[in-house]
């Protein structure tokens, strides 16, 4: 009987943490989610500049299908080069955000599938 009680109450925190991880992994998904559907709305590329007989013309730089393509933008003005240079920083940083809930979504889920402590 003792053994049994010692029992139960070892697994109790263990449900426990094995219930705020899983509650963890939900979040991380849904943040996951929400990263790819804001740089899917992000204009995708990098401003480029480029001279030609000394006047100043915008591309914007892409890939598609494996292959680098120039947009045509014109000759933009300061408030256009700024918002292209925002995105691109924006684009970065939920690049890294992506990443790090990636690696986070990958450790909750080798730590679930593990072998519970107990057993060790």
């Amino acid at each position: 009987m003792l053994g049994s009680l010692r029992l139960l109450t070892e697994e109790a925190p263990l449900k426990i943490i094995k219930g705020v991880l899983e509650d963890e992994l939900k979040k991380a998904v849904l943040a996951e989610k929400d990263y790819e559907k804001t740089l899917a709305k992000l204009p995708r590329g990098v401003l480029v500049k480029k001279y030609v007989k000394g006047r100043q013309y915008c591309y914007l730089l892409s890939r598609e299908n494996g292959k680098v393509r120039f947009e045509y933008k014109g000759k933009l003005m300061g408030k256009d080069v700024r918002y292209y240079e925002i995105v691109k920083k924006e684009r970065a940083l939920y690049r890294n955000k992506l990443s790090e809930v990636r690696k986070r979504i990958a450790f909750i889920k080798k730590v679930l599938r593990g072998k519970e402590l107990g057993a060790v």
